[in-house]
């Protein structure tokens, strides 16, 4: 009988690695805000699967929460990078964050999520401040193990964006990115997906995820990811004004 060959790092291989889109679709975003959104996801498809297939020790599931007047899962399952489509979205309501988050501590918990996965991603997109009790449900994210270990970036989008709540939903303020104008919203978005879909699970790391590293300034208690590259963060700055919100 032939020997079956060992796959390099097959060991580590398959592990699921959790990639969730949280986008603000209330009122505010309609019109040019939701449209940047929407294009800016679809156009980082294909790199989030070029980021994936150059890792091979990780299953990269993507599933995307809009949050309104309530909340909703647009994918209730998981779905691989592969298989992930966009479905635009639309914006009207109000900004109730704190369902939002309440949806999100559900997903984080074992089941549906289960031991072996690698820290998951979480990129939270908002232009305004949450119409309703936020605290409860993100302090709820904040102590599941999941939400501990997960890589937290926040998109601030337009000059009314509430910083501080997103902040408190990182942990580190670097991690919350500025987007004023459509340009910077686009790079934003697509540094967050395919740098953190890059380093979350480097094949160099070990099995035992307690042995993560954290980004320069992140709180040890409440934001460790795997090593994410702070230096290539776009700088606001360096991207052409256009219109700004």
């Amino acid at each position: 009988m032939a020997q079956k060959l060992k796959r390099p790092g097959g060991e580590l291989a398959n592990r699921p690695l959790h990639f969730i889109w949280m986008v603000d679709c209330s009122g505010s975003m309609h019109g040019e805000k939701i449209g940047a959104v929407n294009h800016a996801i679809q156009s980082t498809i294909p790199e989030m699967r070029d980021a994936a297939t150059n890792n091979p020790n990780a299953q990269l599931l993507v599933q995307t929460l809009k949050f309104s007047t309530g909340a909703s899962w647009v994918t209730s399952e998981p779905v691989n990078i592969e298989d992930f489509a966009w479905d635009d979205l639309d914006a009207d309501g109000v900004t109730d964050l704190g369902k939002a988050f309440e949806l999100l501590a559900a997903q984080l918990t074992i089941p549906p999520m289960t031991d072996r996965a690698l820290p998951p991603v979480l990129v939270l997109l908002s232009d305004g401040q949450p119409t309703d009790d936020y605290k409860k449900n993100l302090d709820k994210v904040l102590h599941l193990p999941w939400g501990k270990k997960a890589v937290r970036i926040a998109v601030s989008i337009g000059q009314d964006a509430d910083d501080a709540i997103l902040q408190e939903f990182t942990g580190n303020r670097e991690l919350v990115l500025q987007a004023n104008n459509p340009q910077a919203l686009v790079k934003m978005i697509k540094w967050a997906s395919t740098a953190a879909s890059l380093v979350s699970a480097p094949a160099s790391k070990p099995k035992d995820i307690a042995d993560v590293s954290i980004p320069t300034g992140a709180d040890n208690d409440t934001n460790a990811p795997l090593v994410l590259d702070m230096n290539n963060i776009p700088d606001p700055a360096d991207i052409g004004v256009g219109d700004v919100w």
